[in-house]
């Protein structure tokens, strides 16, 4: 693995961390594993033969199922894994019997055990979860990382209120902080002091500065201090008379009008608080947030950069197994880190690479997707292992977004881009089918009708197969698209597209003046934005001013 390069993996990520991630060799691990914490609590315990819970989401519907997979991953801990875990595995089955919970703890486990091989002796790694399943969780970690190496239990509160009948309202979210070692790296952060702490602050100078005074005599201090006289003002004062002398002219004195002295704190150079196990000042993203893109779990880059900057520095290696819509790889190209992202969906990496684009266009690092087909035999692969894949994978190769969330009966349409091309506001929309076997002219006078019920401006084909002579024939009879806010341009109304010429570079056609197909990221350059640095403050006067 070359140091510079950042990765992109579809894929199962266990596969991944087992065939290509070097031991010793990650500097910090996010992950927020998805489950499905809204399904009945009970459901997820009912042993198979009854009725089964919901997909978890349409990604993950069988690997958090215990069929065959997951018995052999639960042999797989029992016979191979550390003798703490394999007895802990085996506990917790006896306890909770065979389930979709027993299910979920076990595919985790064999993936914790990767994630400690791959992780440097200094490195840390951060496990978000909920309640659900959250201290079965916390037995799994202590088996793998060690009792010993357990740092924090921190609580996000993620929402102001929640409305949850006849319970508690569920505003919080559980983060593991685990080490690899007792050697890890750790910048200190601070948060601001509350309102009744910068209330104190009441004072204020010329230059527009909030400021507090603070004692500067030594009297009751262990130690003693130093006995002298400072224009008429005599005590034991906590500094020698050089550093009075300094303070004095930098204007940090303050003369009471009973003859005192006493020394001005300002506001902006106070160090703050050191960092907490809850973190109730990182809001979630709401409907209106910048950075919002509309993926169900996404998180607040606040969040994980808090967690990137304690926990890693720049040029080291961070690593997300179950990166989503890739708010932790983002965070880390923003703060000059290396990354890995793995997901397996292709609507995740589509996500991860259009925000990538458009949050650092051309001074984003070089990065690889290690996964994707790169020509046709590749594409026919994945056609065949997945053809869900297959169709995320070619929708994101002329930037549609999916047109239904799960697999399934998808009313002739599979994907949609949406756009503008007047000063109307209004949106107009390419509807659009993937076909991965057999097609002929069947498939066109189909798209066309689609086209006509959904009222739609543009339909489009994307196939694997070569399009016959007849199919471009009855596309090209379909009447052209003409913009009245583009004179003399035409677009075809009906169009098809293989997958053998959109590798080679030949793209839909539709006005581009305005896409909205996915939410775009705001762009941010790279490093700490002034009003980004959570929790920065100067260190001043440490040498002589006790905080």
């Amino acid at each position: 693995m070359e140091r510079w390069r950042n990765q992109l993996y579809f894929g199962d990520n266990l596969k991944i961390l087992r065939d290509h991630i070097p031991v010793s060799s990650i500097d910090l691990i996010y992950l927020d594993p998805p489950f499905n914490s809204k399904a009945t609590y009970n459901m997820l315990f009912k042993e198979p033969g009854g009725e089964e819970s919901p997909a978890q989401i349409a990604a993950f519907e069988d690997t958090w199922k215990w069929g065959k997979e997951s018995d052999q991953a639960f042999h797989e801990v029992v016979t191979l894994a550390p003798k703490k875990l394999a007895d802990l595995m085996e506990a917790l089955r006896s306890f909770l019997g065979v389930n979709n919970m027993m299910a979920y703890l076990t595919m985790m486990a064999v993936r914790l055990v990767e994630m400690h091989r791959v992780l440097k002796p200094t490195g840390s790694i951060y496990l978000h979860c909920d309640p659900t399943a959250s201290h079965y969780l916390k037995l799994i970690m202590d088996a793998i990382f060690g009792v010993a190496n357990f740092r924090n239990e921190i609580t996000w509160k993620r929402t102001s209120a929640h409305n949850d009948p006849k319970r508690c309202g569920r505003n919080t979210d559980i983060i593991f902080f685990y080490t690899k070692s007792n050697n890890y790296t750790w910048n200190q952060l601070f948060q601001p002091h509350g309102p009744d702490y910068q209330a104190r602050f009441r004072n204020i100078d010329a230059d527009g500065r909030a400021w507090a005074d603070d004692n500067l005599t030594a009297k009751g201090l262990a130690g003693g201090g130093y006995d002298y006289e400072y224009k008429g003002a005599r005590s034991l004062w906590r500094v020698p008379e050089e550093t009075m002398r300094r303070l004095d002219a930098e204007g940090r004195l303050h003369f009471t009008k009973a003859g005192g002295i006493r020394l001005k704190r300002y506001l902006n150079e106070v160090k703050g608080v050191v960092l907490q196990a809850l973190w109730d000042d990182i809001p979630p993203i709401n409907s209106q947030a910048k950075e919002r893109l509309g993926y169900a779990t996404q998180k607040p880059e606040a969040l994980l950069e808090r967690i990137i900057r304690v926990s890693s520095n720049e040029g080291d290696l961070v690593l997300d197994p179950f990166c989503g819509c890739g708010t932790t790889i983002a965070v880390a190209e923003r703060l000059r880190r290396r990354w890995i992202g793995i997901d397996i969906t292709f609507l995740a990496i589509t996500l991860m690479k259009n925000r990538l684009h458009d949050t650092f266009g051309e001074d984003r690092s070089p990065y690889r997707v290690i996964g994707e087909p790169a020509d046709v035999p590749g594409a026919e692969a994945l056609a065949q292992e997945n053809r869900h894949q297959f169709e995320l994978w070619a929708l994101g190769l002329v930037e549609a977004r999916p047109a239904k969330e799960k697999k399934g009966a998808d009313a002739g349409i599979d994907g949609l881009i949406h756009f503008t091309d007047d000063n109307t506001g209004k949106y107009k929309k390419v509807i659009i089918q993937v076909k991965s076997g057999h097609v002929g002219v069947s498939q066109v006078r189909d798209l066309k009708g689609v086209l006509e019920r959904e009222k739609a401006t543009i339909g489009a084909l994307i196939t694997l197969r070569p399009a016959t002579r007849q199919m471009r024939e009855e596309a090209a009879a379909a009447r052209d698209y003409q913009p009245e806010s583009l004179p003399g341009r035409r677009f075809p109304r009906l169009q098809i597209l293989t997958i053998a010429e959109i590798l080679g570079g030949k793209t839909l056609q539709y006005p581009r003046l305005g896409i909205a197909t996915f939410k775009k990221a705001p762009r941010k350059g790279k490093g700490l934005n002034p009003e980004e640095k959570q929790g920065e403050f100067k260190e001043i006067m440490a040498e002589y001013i006790p905080q």
